[in-house]
């Protein structure tokens, strides 16, 4: 059992901190920006809440923080009341939010002249995988570091894998969502061309689903799809969020990613659409409007 705060308690966050309690059997405190949902969380799981990163962090073995963005990452790290400035040094930051490799190697400075470890530990698998406690997490840092973090991961992961150096589990994560873009403009465009060309939609997937053309958002999200529902895992939102982040780093490497930025812009349509908050396979909702 490991002493360890959890910072953030949103989708992914409130879950991935219970299974840090229940499966996992740690110590937890946890910290969220609206405390009163860190209170419903005392309430469901045990442990306790703290009214700030800093206190959340006070002592403690571990600290996870999964959170929105670039500047709420900095907010609970090194910002005012963040979790830096009361880490014991030996103590462990692994950051399961989905950021910039820049800010992850950012991080990593400054947590080393702390005496603090660091891991940028993006996480795939959605709410699904959250809920579940099977998410694959994408690691970047020190080994040494890495194998201290990872049997307390593990109680939320079903994969974890350390990349490379900090920022490594970062730009896995790019590669990870520029895989997705592509995967899921081709099926909505698979599904839309067989409803127009009068086919089976249930028929065709059964079939193509265990030859060459079969995925993971085929087998899970076909059906949703088919049926003109978007209400089930990764928000537009977060994905326009992250194809940013994949864009601007292809920008500082000279990648090129023309399918990805395509998709960015049909995802802005979604957007556009009313579709901020349906999930990522409502792409076919623009090819059938």
């Amino acid at each position: 059992m490991a002493k360890v705060a959890f910072l953030g308690l949103g989708v992914m966050g409130y879950p991935m901190a219970g299974h840090l309690k229940n499966k996992g059997g740690h110590d937890v405190t946890v910290y969220n920006r609206t405390a009163a949902k860190a209170e419903k969380w005392v309430g469901e799981h045990g442990g306790k809440s703290a009214a700030t990163p800093a206190e959340a962090a006070r002592d403690q073995d571990f600290v996870f923080a999964c959170v929105g963005n670039d500047d709420d990452v900095r907010a609970v790290t090194t910002g005012a009341d963040g979790a830096f400035s009361t880490m014991n040094k030996g103590a462990v930051f692994i950051d399961n939010t989905t950021a910039s490799a820049d800010l992850a190697r950012e991080l990593a400075a400054a947590a080393e002249g702390r005496g603090i470890g660091f891991v940028d530990a993006p996480v795939s698998g959605g709410q699904a995988g959250a809920e579940n406690g099977v998410l694959t997490v994408m690691c970047g840092g020190e080994q040494a570091t890495f194998d201290k973090a990872r049997p307390v991961i593990d109680s939320y992961a079903r994969m974890v894998g350390l990349m490379g150096p900090a920022g490594s589990g970062q730009l896995t994560k790019m590669v990870n969502q520029i895989c997705i873009a592509g995967l899921v403009q081709g099926l909505s465009e698979g599904i839309h061309f067989a409803k127009r060309s009068c086919l089976d939609v249930e028929a065709v997937i059964d079939v193509i689903s265990k030859g060459a053309a079969g995925s993971w958002q085929m087998e899970n999200r076909y059906k949703t799809m088919n049926a003109g529902t978007y209400d089930f895992g990764f928000a537009v939102d977060w994905m326009r969020k992250d194809l940013g982040i994949c864009l601007s780093e292809a920008n500082n490497t000279g990648a090129k990613l023309p399918v990805t930025a395509l998709v960015d812009q049909f995802y802005k349509e979604v957007q556009e659409m009313g579709g901020k908050r349906w999930d990522t396979s409502s792409l076919l909702a623009r090819l059938e409007k």
